[in-house]
């Protein structure tokens, strides 16, 4: 029988007694460090003055360095773009065009195979400008001698006008001005010349980016939707193929709707002129209903360009009153086309404020002329789109 004092017991009894164990490490008090040597406190945060005192600079800081970059890649698409100019008009004509005819294609596909629709699309809408540059043709033709007498009796007519009040202005000085603009005429027939020449240069270009135009909108009526895919599958990882089409998408409809919608104001502003000017019986009204169509697409400059030349014709041709009924139409047409037909036509094609529009008229007109003009208000329309359509995110 085993004694309860055995050596079991008496280990248990050694540790309570002594709180040592043989064998083992003498126990030593443990101190715990002070909290705050844990603890240290963290160190203020370190702002400048300006972003404490005014809260907004650091906002406007990080807005300004992200405009400078936007504004520096805008600078060199623009430059690049200039420099292919040709190209650039080229495939914003062919743009155009496709978006006029790809719906005619769409339609005439219900009944004909894809390749003979786009021939008769491009085909018959180049066969019917021909014959319409060709009546206007023979319309002025016809109308050369009568126009050239007319021309002359008007100029007779202003001389007249001038010298009478309020500006008499003495048949001296006008001959004496005729005088001057036959001198500058005489002393500057180089660089007449030499712009002459140069004209005919633009036109050679003018022919091969028409050319270039009509090849891309083959392809464009014909495969654009296959040519979009390509493109997609090809550059991009397949998470940013849904932000493309998004983006993608929203610029099409945005520009597609802006040609539509400025055609209609372009024929719905020709057909008003034309008929004035014939009612008016001003010299050149057809010719002169065109430039109207023509020049409508440049926005709030075309059309009172246009109607000014039509004022000079109808100055030379049917006197000061006829004229002063061509500036009223001027005012008419101008007030009819910014308060009726553009808020109209253009709030289902592109929602833009009109001081954005006559903006992007003048920096476009700065940055690349007449093309510049032309291209500004649809640029700024589908870089809109497309930043609502990825802002929106996914539907």
């Amino acid at each position: 029988m085993t004694d309860a004092g055995g050596p079991t017991a008496g280990r248990g009894r050694g540790r309570r007694a002594g709180g040592v164990v043989l064998g083992s490490r003498p126990a030593r008090p443990v101190r715990l460090p002070p909290r705050a040597r844990f603890l240290r406190a963290a160190p203020a945060a370190e702002h400048p003055l300006a972003e404490r005192t005014v809260p907004w600079l650091r906002v406007a800081a990080a807005y300004a360095w992200r405009l400078l970059l936007v504004g520096v890649a805008v600078y060199g698409v623009f430059t690049v773009l200039g420099r292919f100019q040709i190209i650039a008009v080229a495939l914003f004509v062919a743009l155009v065009v496709t978006s006029v005819l790809h719906p005619l294609a769409d339609l005439l596909n219900r009944f004909l195979p894809r390749p003979l629709c786009v021939a008769v699309a491009l085909v018959g809408s180049l066969l019917f400008l021909m014959a319409l540059l060709a009546f206007v043709g023979n319309t002025v033709a016809g109308e050369s001698a009568r126009l050239a007498n007319e021309l002359r009796g008007g100029v007779h007519r202003i001389e007249q006008w001038l010298e009478r009040p309020p500006f008499r202005v003495s048949r001296g000085k006008l001959s004496r001005l005729q005088d001057q603009l036959l001198s500058y005429l005489s002393a500057h027939r180089a660089s007449l010349v030499d712009s002459a020449v140069s004209g005919l240069g633009r036109l050679v270009e003018l022919v091969t980016a028409g050319a270039l135009a009509l090849f891309a909108s083959v392809f464009f009526i014909h495969s654009g939707e296959r040519l979009w895919r390509w493109t997609r599958d090809q550059l991009l990882p397949g998470g940013a193929r849904s932000a493309w089409d998004r983006a993608g998408d929203a610029a099409w409809h945005a520009f597609a709707g802006y040609t539509r919608g400025i055609i209609i104001v372009a024929a719905t502003n020709a057909v008003l002129v034309g008929v004035a000017l014939s009612l008016l019986r001003v010299p050149l009204a057809l010719p002169l209903t065109l430039l109207e169509f023509f020049a409508a697409f440049v926005p709030l400059i075309g059309s009172p360009v246009a109607l000014g030349v039509a004022t000079v014709v109808a100055l030379a041709g049917r006197g000061p009153l006829t004229a002063l009924a061509v500036i009223v139409l001027i005012v008419v047409i101008g007030q009819l086309e910014g308060h009726v037909l553009h808020p109209l036509v253009m709030s289902w094609a592109v929602r833009l404020h009109p001081l954005v529009v006559a903006v992007s008229v003048i920096a476009g007109s700065i940055v690349a002329g007449v093309i510049g003009a032309i291209v500004a208000v649809p640029f700024v329309s589908v870089v809109w789109a497309v930043l609502r359509a990825l802002r929106s995110g996914p539907p």
